[in-house]
C-alpha cells in the first residue's frame, strides 16, 4: 500500500582510537513454520560475528549476545522466546492539557499528564498489560503498540475501525499481549491524527544486543512539531497537495524556539559504551541525525537485530527506530547533537536550522557545547548499510501490485485523497472490521481495502507502486502485525517485473520501510500471524486522507486464535451512543479514521 543521527585527553587514544573508525495468551506457542526448515541459512560456523556461547551464557556489559538459558541473539524470534511467567502492568489516562514542550503553550493530548508518556519496560518474554483510561471530554482515543507482532492478540493492535471500536471518553480499556521480541519501540493513538497531538512514548523490550555496551540510556523520541492543533492541521492539509511546514523538532521532549524552551541534556559516562533507542515518532519529516565528536555503532533497525556498522550519522523515516552505542572516549565536555531533515523532499521546517540537544560528560560545566561537527546529509530515503543478524533465504516469486494513486476534486474543495488501486481508504468506528469478521461477515465494501491473505506459512509478495499523477514525495509504509523484507525499491521509475532484480539473500527486515518517490517498493512477509492487520503509510496527513489498506489474514483461523472478546464487545457497546450522539452521520467526506 505504499505510494509509491590534559589528563583525560592522554587516554582519548586508548579508549577510541579512532573517530570515523569504529499475551499472546499462556496456552500459545509459536506456530510451527515448515519454511523455516530449509528457508533459513545456518551461518554460524559461516560468518566470524557469530559467537560460541557455550553453557551458563548470560547477559551483561561483555556478553549481550547472551540473554537467559539457551536464548541469545540467535534465536528466531518468529519461532520462540522465553516463557518468564511474568507480568508487567502499567495504568494509562489520557487527558487533555497544555503544555509547552519548546516554550510555546499549546493544547495536547497525553499519558498521565506527561509527553513523552510513560515508557513501558519489559523484558523479552514478558506479558505486558496496559490499563487505558480515556479521560478525554469529546474525542475517543485507543493505543497501538507499534511494531509488536501481537502474535494471537490481534484485538489488541489498537486501531480505531479496524481491530477495536474507539474507547469512548470516561470508558477503559485492558491492552494484554506478549513481547515475543525485543529491542525499541513506541505507542501511540491510531484514532485519526491524535498521535499528532502528543499522545506516543516508548515501548523498551530488554533482550541480547549484537554489540556490548555498558549503559543502557534509554527511549529518545523525535518529533516534528506543529504549534496549532494537528486536527487543525489536517483540516487544512486535506485540501492541498503538499503537507505543510512543521513549527519546530523535540528532541526527547523539548526544544527551544525564538526566546523560550529549552534543550534535552542526555548525559554519558567517560570510558563507558552507552545503548541509544532512536525512534522518529513524528509527522513527516525524515530526520538526519548525529553527534558531533561520536560515532553510531548501528546494532538494530526496527525490532531486528543487524550485523552491527559504524556511521557518523542516520537517517530515520517517520516510525522507524535505531539502536546505537556511543562509545564516551572523547575529553569530558559537553557535545550537541544535531538534527536535521529530509531537505526538499519532505518540506521545510520553520525551526530547522537551530535542532539540537546535548550531551553532557559527567564532570564537565553545565551550558551549551562549543562543538563542531560536519554537515548533515538530507534526502527522503532509508539508511544503507541494513542486514539482518539472522540470515534468511526467501523463495523468489512474482508479487502482487499495489498501486498508488492521488486525486484532488475541485468540486469538494479541492479535497486530497490517496488510493491504492483507485480506492481511499475508510473505516467504521461503529462496526470495525475485525467485528465483523467476528460475526462470520466478510463482504467488504471497497472503501475499507480488503486483500486476502489465505494459506498458511506462506511468502507473500507486494509491490507498490506510484503511479501517475500522484505528487513525487516518499512515503513512510507500515505493516501491522508483522516485520518485512524489503526485496527492492527505486525513485522515480516503474516496476518492470523483473524478479532477477529481487534481492532474496538476507534482504533488510524491519516493520517501517520508504516507498521511493515516484517509485516502487517490494516487499515480502510470511503469512504466520491470523487477524486483520493494517498497511499504511505513516505520515498523518496522508494516510487520513485514504493511504491504508487492510490484509485479512488466513480469516478460518482468526476468531480461534483470538482471546477473551468481552472488552472488545463492551467498548463497541460504551463507544455507539456517543457517535450517535455528537457525530451521527459518522467520519466527515474525505476522512479515513485512522
Amino acid at each position: 500500500m505504499i505510494h509509491t543521527i590534559a589528563r583525560l585527553a592522554g587516554l582519548v587514544a586508548l579508549f577510541c582510537p579512532s573517530v570515523l573508525g569504529a499475551a499472546v495468551p499462556s496456552g500459545y506457542n509459536a506456530p510451527e513454520v515448515p519454511w523455516k526448515k530449509d528457508g533459513l541459512v545456518d551461518i554460524r560456523n559461516a560468518d566470524p560475528h557469530r559467537r560460541s556461547y557455550g553453557d551458563g551464557c548470560k547477559n551483561g556489559p561483555d556478553s549481550r549476545h547472551c540473554w537467559t538459558g539457551d536464548f541469545t541473539l540467535d534465536t528466531d524470534m518468529d519461532e520462540r522466546w522465553p516463557d518468564t511467567g511474568k507480568t508487567v502492568t502499567y495504568n494509562f489516562e489520557i487527558t487533555n492539557t497544555t503544555l509547552s514542550p519548546d516554550g510555546v503553550p499549546r493544547m495536547m493530548y497525553v499519558v498521565n499528564g506527561q509527553y513523552p508518556g510513560p515508557t513501558i519496560y519489559a523484558n523479552w518474554g514478558d506479558t505486558i498489560v496496559v490499563n487505558v483510561k480515556n479521560s478525554l471530554t469529546t474525542n475517543g482515543t485507543g493505543v497501538h503498540w507499534h511494531g509488536m507482532r501481537m502474535l494471537g492478540t490481534n484485538e489488541m493492535d489498537g486501531v480505531s475501525g479496524v481491530t477495536e471500536c474507539p474507547i469512548a471518553p470516561g470508558g477503559t480499556k485492558v491492552y494484554t499481549f506478549k513481547a515475543t521480541q525485543y529491542g525499541t519501540s513506541w505507542y501511540h493513538s491510531h484514532y485519526a491524527v491524535q498521535y499528532g497531538e502528543g499522545l506516543i512514548g516508548g515501548i523498551v523490550i530488554n533482550g541480547p544486543s549484537s554489540s556490548d555496551y555498558d549503559i543502557d540510556l534509554g527511549f529518545f523520541p523525535f518529533t516534528d512539531w506543529f504549534h496549532e492543533t494537528m486536527f487543525t492541521t489536517t483540516a487544512r492539509a486535506i485540501h492541498q497537495p503538499r503537507q505543510p511546514a512543521a513549527d519546530n523538532i523535540l528532541v526527547n521532549g523539548s526544544m527551544t524556539f525564538q526566546t523560550g524552551g529549552k534543550y534535552a541534556v542526555t548525559h554519558l559516562t567517560y570510558g563507558k559504551k552507552h545503548l541509544l533507542r532512536l525512534a522518529n515518532t513524528g509527522i513527516n519529516n525524515f530526520l538526519h541525525v548525529a553527534l558531533d565528536g561520536h560515532t553510531f555503532t548501528v546494532v538494530a533497525a526496527d525490532l531486528i537485530p543487524i550485523v552491527p556498522f559504524e556511521t557518523d550519522s542516520l537517517v530515520l523515516a517517520v516510525g522507524q527506530r535505531y539502536d546505537v552505542i556511543i562509545d564516551a572516549c572523547q575529553p569530558v565536555a559537553n557535545y550537541w547533537f544535531r538534527v536535521g531533515t529530509g531537505g526538499e523532499c519532505d518540506g521545510p521546517n520553520k525551526n530547522g536550522g537551530n535542532i539540537r540537544s546535548i550531551f553532557q560528560y559527567e564532570g564537565a560545566t553545565s551550558g551549551s557545547p562549543n562543538s563542531t561537527g560536519a554537515l548533515l546529509p538530507t534526502g527522503c530515503h532509508d539508511q544503507e548499510g541494513i542486514v539482518p543478524y539472522a540470515k534468511t533465504s526467501i523463495p523468489q516469486d512474482v508479487p502482487e501490485n499495489l498501486r498508488l494513486n492521488f486525486t484532488q476534486t475541485a468540486a469538494k474543495n479541492n479535497l486530497v485523497q490517496w488510493l491504492i488501486n483507485d480506492s481511499s481508504f475508510k473505516v467504521n468506528y461503529m462496526k470495525p472490521t475485525l467485528q465483523s469478521i467476528v460475526e462470520g461477515n466478510t463482504t467488504f465494501s471497497p472503501d475499507m481495502n480488503v486483500y486476502d491473505v489465505g494459506e498458511a506459512h506462506k511468502w507473500q509478495y507486494w509491490v507498490i507502486q506510484q503511479g501517475a499523477p500522484t505528487p513525487p514525495l516518499p512515503h513512510p509504509i507500515h505493516l501491522h502485525g508483522h516485520d518485512f523484507y524489503v526485496l527492492d525499491h527505486q525513485a522515480n521509475t516503474t516496476w518492470n517485473g523483473d524478479i532477477s532484480r529481487l534481492k532474496m539473500d538476507n534482504p533488510p527486515r524491519r516493520d517501517t520501510a520508504t516507498l521511493p518517490e515516484g517509485g516502487y517498493i517490494v516487499i515480502a512477509f510470511e503469512s504466520d500471524n491470523p487477524g486483520i492487520w493494517l498497511m499504511h503509510c505513516h505520515i498523518p496527513f496522508h494516510s487520513a486522507t485514504g493511504f491504508a489498506l487492510q490484509f485479512l489474514e488466513r480469516e478460518g483461523d482468526i476468531v480461534h486464535s483470538l482471546g477473551d472478546l468481552g472488552d472488545f464487545e463492551q467498548g463497541c457497546k460504551a463507544w455507539d451512543p456517543f457517535q450517535q450522539q455528537f457525530f451521527p452521520n459518522g467520519l466527515l467526506d474525505g476522512e479515513s479514521g485512522i
